[in-house]
Order: C-alpha cells, then structure tokens, then sequence
C-alpha cells in the first residue's frame, strides 16, 4: 500500500489563529486583573461573587485561548495514492484526483487584489500578498459549495468556478508531490521500496 504523502499546513488558518490568540490572551489577564482589584477593594464576602465572576469569565476566555493556539498548525493539505485531503478544525475532506483538472500557481495577490476585498479581509492577506499558493481546479466540488464556504475561509476561493486555493509555506514541494500522487508516481515509488527491501532479505550467492 502506497504511502500518504506530507501534511502542508494551511497557512491561512496559522494567520487567522495568530491573529486572534493574543487579543483573547490579552482580555484574559485584563479579567484576571480586574477581578483582583475589585477582591482588594471589596474584601467582604457580600462582594465576592463580583470577583469570582470576573475570574470565571477570565478563566473560560484563558481556556479560548489555549484552544486558538493549539489549533494554529491543526489545517493542512495532504496528497494521498487517490486522494487529496483537506482537513480544518471542523471539517476533514477526501478529494478524489478523477474530480482534478489542474493546478497551477499564483501569487495571493493575483488571486486577491487588496482593493476587491473588504478592510478587515485586507488586513489578513496584506502579509501574504506576495506569498505563492496552489490553485487545484475541479470538475466539481465533493459537497455541497455553501457547506464549504460556510466551513471554510473566503481565502481558499478566488471566484464561483469549482476549484481551492491551497496557502502552503512549501508551495513548490506540495505542487511536485501531489503531482506526482496523481499520476500514481507514489505507487510506483512505494512498489520499488518495497521490491528493494523484498530483494534485500533473499539469500545471496
């Protein structure tokens, strides 16, 4: 059996993440801190639900943030024999390559010019303009397009034809080993492997 290939993290979801685990980080402390305060200047236990509900709402905002962070490298893209897999905190997609057409490469800022996007949009992608990513068209999408658009970042479409834009740190490796995936390359390279090591175990003359 052929082996699946490397996980590209999707570098979209790292920026996203990245961007909000300090700001939630940060209203954490300041919970904490306020409700210490108000236990300094409010000792008596008449007042103590006031702090503890401030620290409550602190710790849950503290454990917000501890999920934000583990999940900044959790999405990513893997070439598999017959599939590509796309996985995301709350969505895992198999991609048969019989519904692959093509993949080509681009720059973020080709496929998004920052003046066709929103303010809040701009500021997300203005780091990653100059980045390359991945276009994977398809003969049509797996699901449902409203489910994956609901799912799924408005970065990984650049229009409303069937296709995703892949954001990986390593865009030329991830291109070369899904290519080579698709056209069964990995099989191949898979079945050598296994006839050297098959040959490597019989006796010799």
């Amino acid at each position: 059996m052929a082996r699946s290939g490397r996980r590209y993290p999707l570098v979209i979801y790292t920026r996203m993440m990245d961007r909000w685990w300090p700001a939630t980080f940060a209203l954490a402390l300041g919970l904490f801190g306020l409700a210490w305060a108000v236990h300094l200047y409010y000792p008596e236990p008449a007042y103590d639900w006031q702090w503890l509900t401030l620290a409550s709402v602190g710790g849950f905002v503290l454990v917000v943030t501890l999920f934000l962070f583990t999940l900044r490298k959790s999405a990513y893209v893997q070439p598999n024999p017959d599939h590509l897999r796309l996985v995301t905190p709350f969505l895992r997609l198999n991609i048969s390559y019989k519904r692959l057409r093509r993949a080509t490469s681009a720059t973020m800022e080709g496929l998004f010019p920052p003046k066709s996007v929103s303010s809040w949009r701009r500021e997300i992608i203005e780091p990653l303009a100059r980045k390359t990513a991945v276009v994977v068209e398809l003969t049509g999408y797996p699901i449902s397009q409203t489910v994956l658009r609901f799912f799924l970042s408005p970065f990984f479409f650049k229009d409303k034809t069937p296709h995703f834009v892949f954001l990986v740190d390593d865009w030329m490796r991830f291109s070369t080993e899904l290519e080579t995936m698709r056209t069964g390359g990995g099989q191949d390279v898979q079945r050598k492997k296994t006839d050297r090591s098959i040959l490597s175990r019989l006796p010799q003359k």
